[in-house]
């Protein structure tokens, strides 16, 4: 049996140790990963393997050579112009492929027993079998659903947070029949996972999955390298050992002198031809190269040392990887989670702090202390992206250094000489922000529209009409006053793709920045007349003559906002009679406690001055709470259901846009106006792209987000919401207390429950398997209908920034909503305690081995 071994990548997230080396090259106990997957086919009798080749080639094909030295035949297949993906590549050595083949990533590593893999894939006839495994966190890979005969019926690639429904994950392993590859164009890019897969799924091939018992690491971040390294050590993968054990738990090579006042605590492996000096500590966990000198009184502990490296005297590593020909002088500290690339040298008494990067071939000189990235900053976000843009903790997480590089990462993902917008709210710290950003995109060619202090709903309204490709807004974060938050969006105003948002952080993480030459550097204009192209729009879509003659009396608290010197000129046009509270914009940001305080002052003014309603405007201008003649605040799911009832009346037969955990008041107000309510994951981007893409919509959103009106621009907008309410509530002759009054009473509840990152997944998978298929949906989180009681479900929906998961219950039944909401709290609750538990029993079982 042949089998491909696809060894392409540069491994850009295992920067800056695949800077000069592929990834498949990168050593794990000090040989390469792919030398422990040639000896993992070897174990099964898989010897004719064939290596698809991309980046530095040369590497893996001067080491493998014919592959006799190894006890197999080894062949390459070289992708010279570009990649072809992971199925393009083998495509494109189809005639090599005319019986059964495995399929297998050059950057993990594992124990799989392919043996069973194969015997299950020719016992089920399959054209392709996916070889599967649990794992704690499935964010980074494929998840796949399948049924009780293993057949597969779903997977999604690499989904986020709050999209998990199972942790069984794709391993990259595949077991296929040669014709399968004739779904493939030749000479083309392709993905199995993207293109091949769902090809297969919707022609009704045989695909099967296959789920391992094993070991098996994604080597695919340093994290994981380290993880994989340490795995290996203490033995908890099956993996071959390139040295003697000369006693329990330490493997040394050959001609390698240890001074005898060394103290080495095992587990150690140290390679061939080294030399440690004299009282030399070297802790257990330490991976020790090839030809490595190591001075006197030096001390290493867990740490990851390369071939070739030199460590001064009293030089002190802990828990970092020093790479191919480091060198690190006498005194010098390199701390937790630091990675020195190749041929660098740390200078004497030099320190490198936790985490820092070092790219090959840099010197820290004597005395320096590194606590940043030698290139390009701090890299504490291994993701860049959350859940709405880029966040962190205001000039420490985002600082003017960070926005620089973020801002030159982003322009490179576009065309030099492109324009994009730049705006803010009107904050001190988001002008310094701001202007780094604009720094950073002037450097990769990059203009700048700067469309300073301005409410977030005017900026993406105003991106259609500049002839831009995006834009850029800096706001302090609407629910943590002391966080910053930096939202992109495309030409159309929506919030980035997440493939959009990826190709940003690999530009980040790899440094992959165009420099401009001095003639292109961007250039910055200030537009004029924003609030003018914005009124037009806003205009366009109100009835003006019914608002000028409402007899309204409108109260709104800016809550110190930017919104405040925007929406008081407009309303102004339209001769309303409206009071403003807290306009000021030289005012802190209030705090979400502070903005309790003033909705509660907000009620009392409405009610002395008879208005008719009061709103607080929040988030820059994007969402709102109402107040009614009364006083009382009309918020969350009911002015959900308010302002779709509202707008459906005036719009009878059209559609509505909510979130998957919105209440089914909506539901119950879209039947009695004939009209059609569509949910999507609860997240911005994707109310936006549903408003955006459905036809019909007169609105989008939820209380807690905001609101869409994408006849007006594709972003939520409390300002023009505003305006509609007045318009609504006089054409409609009545009150807010009257509409309130009419809505459905609808018992809609949600608490949290804490939940660690690694028991997210299997929680997720046991609430799918462990309920009926019909009664499940799966748009985002788990959702569980009740088929006895219509409009009643209880959501599960993992948290897509912290360890959490939010429980939702619906139903006209409150008695429902209580026990259902006790029922699955105690679920989920048991379900982590159990995990932790099982987690907890391994690691000391993983203990206890090695000490034996």
């Amino acid at each position: 049996m042949r089998a491909v071994l696809m060894a392409g990548g540069s491994g850009t997230r295992l920067r800056p140790l695949t800077s000069d080396v592929p990834k498949p090259m990168v050593p794990i106990l000090n040989r390469p990963i792919a030398e422990h997957i040639v000896n993992l086919l070897k174990r099964h009798d898989i010897t004719e393997i064939i290596a698809t080749l991309h980046y530095l080639p040369d590497v893996m094909r001067d080491y493998f050579q014919d592959g006799s030295d190894f006890g197999v035949q080894m062949t390459y297949a070289v992708e010279e112009d570009q990649p072809l993906g992971t199925a393009g590549c083998v495509k494109n050595v189809s005639e090599l492929l005319d019986e059964t083949f495995v399929v297998i990533s050059g950057d993990s590593i594992t124990d799989f027993d392919l043996s069973a893999a194969i015997a299950f894939h020719k016992a089920r006839r399959a054209k392709a079998t996916l070889v599967l495994t649990h794992v704690p966190n499935p964010v980074d890979f494929g998840v796949v659903i399948t049924d009780d005969q293993q057949r597969i019926r779903r997977f999604l690639e690499k989904p986020s947070s709050s999209e998990i429904f199972s942790d069984t994950v794709n391993t990259g392993i595949y077991i296929l029949e040669p014709e399968v590859l004739r779904y493939l164009p030749a000479n083309q890019e392709a993905d199995f996972s993207k293109d091949l897969f769902p090809t297969l799924l919707e022609q009704g091939e045989p695909m099967y999955g296959y789920i391992a018992e094993g070991y098996w690491c994604d080597v695919g971040h340093l994290e994981a390298y380290r993880e994989a390294q340490y795995d290996a050590l203490y033995r908890r993968v099956y993996v071959e050992y390139g040295y003697e054990e000369r006693s329990p738990g330490l493997w040394i090579g050959q001609n390698t002198r240890i001074d005898p006042s060394a103290k080495i605590q095992t587990p150690v492996m140290i390679g061939t031809n080294c030399r440690i000096g004299p009282r030399v500590s070297i802790g257990s966990g330490t991976i020790i190269g090839d030809n490595v000198t190591i001075g006197a009184d030096a001390e290493i502990k867990r740490s990851i040392i390369w071939n070739g490296a030199i460590l001064g005297e009293e030089s002190r590593l802990l828990a970092c990887v020093a790479a191919r020909g480091v060198r690190v002088d006498r005194r010098a500290h390199v701390l937790e989670g630091a990675v020195v690339g190749s041929l660098s040298s740390v200078g004497e008494e030099a320190q490198v702090n936790q985490s820092v990067r070092i790219w090959p071939s840099k010197i820290i000189e004597p005395g320096a202390i590194l606590n940043m990235n030698l290139i390009w900053g701090h890299v504490a976000h291994r993701n860049l992206f959350g859940q709405r843009g880029v966040s962190g903790l205001a000039n420490i997480d985002i600082t003017p250094e960070f926005a620089v590089r973020l801002g030159a990462a982003y322009g490179s993902t576009l065309k030099p000489g492109s324009h994009v917008t730049v705006s803010r709210d009107q904050r001190s710290i988001s002008r310094m922000v701001s202007r780094s950003l604009i720094a950073g995109l002037m450097s990769v060619g990059i203009n700048v529209q700067n469309l300073e202090a301005t409410a977030i709903p005017l900026a993406r309204a105003v991106v259609p009409t500049l002839a831009v490709v995006g834009g850029l807004h800096i706001r302090l974060h609407p629910e943590r006053c002391d966080h910053m938050l930096i939202e992109f969006f495309d030409e159309h105003g929506i919030n980035l793709s997440k493939a959009h948002e990826k190709k940003i952080e690999g530009a980040y993480f790899k440094e992959d920045f165009r420099r401009a030459q001095v003639a292109e550097i961007g250039q910055v204009v200030y537009p004029t007349q924003v609030v003018d192209l914005y009124s037009i729009v806003f205009e366009r879509h109100l009835d003006i003559n019914t608002i000028r003659t409402s007899n309204s009396k409108v109260v709104i608290d800016y809550a110190y906002a930017v919104s405040g010197a925007i929406l008081p000129q407009l309303l102004a046009k339209f001769g309303c009679d409206a009071v403003v509270l807290n306009a000021s914009l030289s005012q802190l940001a209030p705090s979400t406690a502070d903005r309790e305080v003033l909705l509660d002052q907000l009620g009392h003014v409405v009610e002395a001055l008879k208005a008719n309603l009061g709103v607080q405007v929040s988030a820059n201008g994007e969402q709102l709470i109402l107040v009614d003649e009364s006083g009382s605040a009309i918020r969350g799911e009911q002015l959900t259901a308010l302002i779709i009832h509202m707008l459906l009346t005036d719009n009878p037969r059209s559609t509505v846009v909510v979130p998957v955990n919105a209440s089914s008041a909506v539901e119950q107000i879209a039947r009695r106006h004939d009209s059609t309510v569509v949910r999507t994951k609860a997240n911005p981007t994707a109310l936006m792209e549903a408003c955006h893409s459905n036809r019909n919509v007169v609105v989008g959103g939820s209380g807690e987000m905001g609101f869409i009106f994408p006849q007006l621009h594709p972003g939520f907008d409390a300002m023009f919401c505003i305006a509609k309410l007045m318009e609504m509530l006089t054409l409609q002759d009545r009150s807010l207390g009257q509409i309130r009054a009419d809505l459905p009473r609808v018992c809609h509840r949600s608490i949290t429950v804490r939940c660690p990152w690694t028991v997210k997944g299997a929680l997720m998978r046991r609430l799918v398997e462990s309920h009926p298929a019909e009664t499940l949906d799966l748009t985002d989180g788990v959702k569980i209908l009740n088929s006895q009681q219509p409009d009643s479900w209880i959501l599960i929906l993992p948290d897509a920034g912290e360890p959490l998961v939010h429980l939702a219950a619906n139903s006209n039944d409150r008695g429902w909503v209580d026990e259902t909401l006790r029922e699955y709290r105690s679920y989920v609750q048991d379900f982590v305690n159990h995990e932790l538990g099982m987690e907890e029993l391994d690691h000391d079982q993983s203990l206890e081995s090695v000490l034996l």
